[in-house]
C-alpha cells in the first residue's frame, strides 16, 4: 500500500467551497483512477491535511488520465479556493493497524 499526505492552505471565506470541490474530485479519483480513498482533516481555519491511500506508488504516479471532464472543473474550483497546495509526504506502508469503522446502529 502507498499513501500520500497533502496540505491545503485555504483562502479566507473559501472553506465550504474547498470542502465541496475536494470531495467531488476525490470521489472521481476513487471511482476512475483506482485510489483507495482519502480522508480530509482540518488543522485550523485555513489549513487542511488530506491522507490518500493507493494500492501502490505506480498507480498513484500514473493517475489522472482516466478522469471524466467534470474532474477538471472540480480541480479548478478546489485550486481557486486555495492559496497553496503541497504534497508533504509520499509514503510506502510498512504496517497497518487502523481498525475499520464500525457501523453505528
Amino acid at each position: 500500500m502507498f499513501a500520500v499526505i497533502y496540505a491545503f492552505h485555504v483562502q479566507p471565506g473559501q472553506a465550504g467551497a474547498f470542502e465541496i470541490a475536494w470531495r467531488e474530485l476525490t470521489m472521481l479519483i476513487y471511482q476512475y483512477e483506482g485510489s483507495l480513498g482519502s480522508r480530509l482533516h482540518r488543522q485550523d481555519e485555513a489549513t487542511y491535511i488530506a491522507y490518500a491511500q493507493w494500492p501502490d506508488r505506480q498507480t498513484w504516479a500514473q493517475s489522472g488520465d482516466k478522469l471524466p471532464p467534470e474532474a477538471k472543473e472540480a480541480s479548478a474550483r478546489m485550486r481557486a479556493a486555495c492559496t497553496q497546495i503541497e504534497t508533504l509526504y509520499e509514503l510506502d506502508s510498512i504496517d497497518d493497524l487502523l481498525q475499520p469503522q464500525l457501523s453505528q446502529g
